[in-house]
């Protein structure tokens, strides 16, 4: 089992039922030294707006979001499911937890 910390659009259940066809289990938990910033993203229909983290200059910077369990087979889902303009890397929570997260490519 991984952990993936979602600040953004997985943490909607109709978004989890669509890719994993299940309800993702996990805890709050928060980011440090990394913000948030606007991405929009060109979607079949249209342009989409997004947020992505990015590195902070100021380490207390807070990333507020929900460490997730999830299999290496849907980690891989979401690979897929993110666009190119996510990367996914591995970082510390402030939980101490290890944990995926997608950010900025």
């Amino acid at each position: 089992m991984e952990k993936l910390f979602s600040y953004g659009t997985l943490r909607s259940k109709q978004i989890q039922m669509q890719l994993f066809n299940k309800i993702l289990t996990g805890t709050p938990d928060q980011l440090f030294a990394y913000k948030l910033k606007s991405l929009q993203i060109e979607e079949e229909f249209g342009m989409a707006d997004y947020v992505v983290a990015v590195p902070s200059a100021d380490s207390s910077d807070p990333i507020h979001g929900i460490a997730f369990n999830i299999s290496t087979t849907d980690l891989a889902k979401v690979d897929i499911f993110e666009s190119n303009a996510y990367k996914r890397v591995q970082v510390t929570l402030k939980s101490g937890t290890v944990a995926w997260v997608y950010i900025e490519n």
